[in-house]
Parts: structure tokens; C-alpha cells; sequence
């Protein structure tokens, strides 16, 4: 069955081919069902499975004509951009990689560890310097040229500045995510590499 051949710990690698669209959101007492329309190739039989959404990891409730059905508990609302979310909004998508899969960004587990507001945006040639500003609580884990996750897609840190930290992005990434249309101020979900907080914690221990 499909579900066997996915690592079972839902790795991702923040390569972004698809993103769904927002088209119905149902808010509960303690969370929110959200409906997201993409061309993922995916069907009744992957129900259970993880995706990312825009970096985070959410279960697939139920997915019927590409309309898939996912629920974000109030934790995972006030922890994410999904604060903002609306109808209409784009949503970068990335199943969980399978055994054998090339990794071509970074290992990513689909945790988001805070929001982050871009601060400017840039166009220099054809690329664009993006500068985000995050809370001092989680730039101290930052670590310039490590890898980090924004929205789900896998960047590089260009440079660590007084608030924040800035990123480049290419015209292919900027074609295939939600990053195309992004505007000063707007939050984007933020997952600080793995590696980069388990060597900043190890150091800090001693």
C-alpha cells in the first residue's frame, strides 16, 4: 500500500512542486477545518497521510475531486501564519519523502517553531534578497549559511542581521511557491534547521 513507502517519521526536504488553494474554512471550538484544492497525485487511499502545509505538518482528514480536508488544532493556529489564513490564499505543499528519494534542500520534520514578518523585499538582477524579522528567542538559533524553512521551502541564510535574517530567491522559486506573491509584513511560517538548534543546545549545555 502507498502509506508503507513513505518515511515513517514524515521527513520532508523543502522542495516545493505543488501548492493548493484555499477554497472553504470551517472554524470548530478548538480548531479549524481548512479545504485546499491542488493537483497533488494523491487519492482516498493516502487519507491519514502527513503533508506539509506551508511547513507544517497536517494529517489528510478526507480528499474528495482534489478537494482535500485537513484540521489545524488552536495550537497550531496561534503557532503559525495560519492566523491569517483565508479563502483564496495559496498554500506550498510537499508530501512526506520515501525511501530512496534524492534530497535536494534540507531535512525538514513539518514543525513550525514561530511566524516571521518580511521586513523588505529586494530585486537585485533576477533574484530577490528577502529580510525577515524574528524574535530574539529564536534568532539566537539561527546560524549564518545553515538552512532554514520558510513556508515550507528550503533557502539558505544569506546573512544574520539585528532583527532578523535575510534569504535570496531565485525566479524558479519563486514560480513554483506562494513566495511570488508575498508583500512587506506579511508572516510566513518558520522552521529553524534541526541541526542548527541541536548543535546551539548542545553548546549552551556546557
Amino acid at each position: 500500500m502507498t502509506q508503507f513507502t513513505y518515511i515513517q517519521n514524515k521527513m520532508f526536504n523543502g522542495i516545493i512542486f505543488n501548492q493548493g488553494v484555499v477554497k472553504k474554512i470551517t472554524k470548530r471550538k478548538k480548531g479549524t477545518n481548512i479545504f485546499l484544492k491542488s493537483n497533488l497525485k494523491i487519492g482516498k487511499r493516502d487519507m491519514g497521510l502527513s503533508i506539509a502545509c506551508d511547513g507544517a505538518c497536517l494529517t489528510l482528514m478526507n480528499i474528495n475531486n482534489k478537494l482535500m480536508e485537513f484540521y489545524l488544532s488552536n495550537e497550531t493556529i496561534e503557532r503559525s501564519k495560519f492566523k491569517n489564513l483565508k479563502v483564496k490564499d495559496h498554500i506550498n505543499l510537499e508530501l512526506p519523502l520515501k525511501y530512496g528519494n534524492k534530497i535536494s534542500g534540507h531535512m525538514t520534520q513539518g514543525h513550525v517553531d514561530c511566524t516571521s514578518k518580511l521586513s523588505s523585499i529586494k530585486k537585485i538582477d533576477k533574484s530577490y534578497l528577502l529580510e525577515f524579522n524574528i524574535s530574539a528567542k529564536n534568532r539566537k538559533n539561527l546560524i549564518e549559511k545553515a538552512s532554514i524553512s520558510i513556508n515550507g521551502i528550503s533557502l539558505t541564510i544569506s546573512k544574520i542581521t539585528p532583527k532578523g535574517f535575510q534569504v535570496w530567491a531565485i525566479p524558479h522559486t519563486l514560480k513554483l511557491t506562494n513566495l511570488l506573491k508575498i508583500k512587506k509584513n506579511d508572516l510566513v511560517n518558520i522552521e529553524i534547521d534541526i541541526f542548527s538548534k541541536y548543535v546551539r543546545n548542545y553548546f549552551n549545555e556546557k
